[in-house]
C-alpha cells in the first residue's frame, strides 16, 4: 500500500500528520509529505483514515 499527496493542494491543517505519524509528516515548508515508501501494514487504517478525512482531499492511499 502507497500514499501520496497532492502538495499543491495542501493546506498544512496537520491533520494527516496527527492521524498516522507513521505516514505523514508536516514539512519544514509548513505542507504535509509522504515519508515512507510503503505504509506499514500497521498503519494502513490510520493512513486510510487521514485520507477519508484530509478536508481539500489531496491524500490518496492505494
Amino acid at each position: 500500500m502507497k500514499a501520496s499527496i497532492d502538495r499543491d493542494g495542501c493546506i498544512g491543517c496537520e491533520l494527516c500528520a496527527e492521524t498516522c505519524p507513521a505516514v505523514f509528516r508536516m514539512d519544514d515548508d509548513g505542507l504535509a509529505e509522504v515519508y515512507v515508501n510503503s505504509v506499514p501494514a500497521d498503519s494502513e487504517d490510520l493512513a486510510q483514515e487521514a485520507a477519508d478525512n484530509c478536508p481539500v482531499s489531496v491524500i490518496s492511499v492505494e
